[in-house]
């Protein structure tokens, strides 16, 4: 995941670098302090750039030298250098495009994720943004980058934070050996019903925590309590778990805007006057998994003598919505979530300057604020 590799550079980086590398090795060499910064504040996640960084200056047989102001999974404002890189100018200047690729996504996507980690800090995350990821290497970064986002979140309020993601090959981000999942929505279509679906799982996987997906057929509540009834040995021993991913298209079974407004009135009455925006609002009684309907399965749960089934929740868990879901108290147990990837792609851009030539400070007009705090 750490390529393109040093002989493959060339291809992948923009041309006005290369062609500045051919005038230096024409003119001569420098030796160039670099200063790295975001336009946002993020979460340092540096860990795959910096590899790459290091494999290559060993391939190169160059000395980088690297000075960096924050530790890894710490918050770093907008505007302030991250780090600072140092070496010769004929070796750094087109490593540029791919350096900033692997570290601004990955530094947001530790924001995102420590943000809704924080927010929800009773809450165990799953990440499950592999395939929502435009390749390998993205997802290997935004792995990392929710690794350490809950990393940070631990620390800092002992959030239980990500526990597991989708696939073996990034699962040794979050300390696991094999990527965790049950069933998706297919297997509930091949077995005709949502109780087969599970029956099916069960003989297969009989040693595994049996989670069930609930809304496929538009019955999140009947078919919630359907399965519990037929695994009443795992839903008293608490490995039983239902997973709402209810399409933001329709309501849950039972619900609708008024009868919303009635569950969230019955168990997180201030929820409603803790919204700010009308997306916060549909969080809470909207369409899909909302706030509302996570509080009605539980009662449904609870009611019907399940109290130990767990709930598992995904479908849109952007930070905003685990804002919304933590004021509103929302029982959830486990979130499914692919959501914390950057949203705005253009705030993952990551900015290299130099900011100085042979130890003499110099940088373009607008940035000398990089001077500034070089100095200190």
């Amino acid at each position: 995941m750490m390529h393109p590799a040093n002989g493959e550079i060339e291809r992948y980086t923009d041309h006005y670098f290369n062609r500045t590398k051919r005038v230096i090795g024409k003119f001569g060499d420098s030796r160039v302090t670099y200063a790295i910064f975001m336009r946002r504040p993020v979460v340092f996640a540096p860990r795959l750039a910096l590899d790459w960084l290091k494999d290559t200056g060993r391939e190169r047989n160059t000395e980088v030298e690297l000075d960096l102001r924050y530790n890894e999974g710490k918050w770093v404002g907008a505007g302030e250098p991250m780090m600072y890189i140092s070496g010769s100018l004929q070796h750094l200047v087109d490593l540029e495009t791919l350096f900033l690729q692997k570290l601004g996504p990955a530094c947001v996507a530790a924001y995102n994720a420590y943000a809704m980690c924080v927010d929800l800090p009773k809450v165990a995350f799953l990440a499950m943004d592999a395939r929502h990821c435009a390749g390998a290497e993205m997802a290997e970064m935004m792995a990392y980058a929710a690794a350490v986002g809950s990393a940070a979140a631990k620390r800092e309020v002992d959030a239980v934070g990500f526990i597991a993601n989708a696939t073996d090959a990034t699962a040794h981000y979050f300390g696991n050996d094999k990527g965790r999942g049950t069933m998706p929505h297919a297997l509930i279509g091949y077995a005709g019903s949502t109780v087969r679906a599970a029956e099916m799982f069960h003989e297969a996987y009989p040693a595994e925590t049996l989670t069930v997906l609930v809304d496929y057929f538009g019955r999140e509540t009947t078919d919630t309590l359907a399965v519990c009834r037929r695994f009443p040995a795992l839903a008293a021993s608490g490995t039983l778990a239902i997973r709402l991913d209810t399409h933001g298209g329709r309501y849950a079974e039972g619900l609708d805007l008024v009868k919303s407004y009635d569950v969230l009135e019955r168990h997180a009455p201030k929820a409603i006057r803790g919204y700010r925006t009308e997306a916060e609002l549909r969080y809470l009684v909207g369409t899909g998994v909302s706030a509302a309907a996570i509080w009605q399965i539980r009662r449904a749960l609870d009611e019907a003598g399940f109290p130990k089934v767990k709930i598992v929740a995904s479908s849109g868990f952007v930070p905003a919505k685990c804002r919304m879901m933590a004021v509103a108290d929302a029982p959830i147990d486990v979130i499914g979530t692919g959501s914390y990837l950057p949203e705005i792609w253009s705030e993952t851009y990551a900015t290299a300057d130099i900011v100085a030539y042979d130890d003499q400070p110099m940088v373009k007009s607008g940035r000398e604020f990089l001077l500034k705090r070089r100095e200190k």
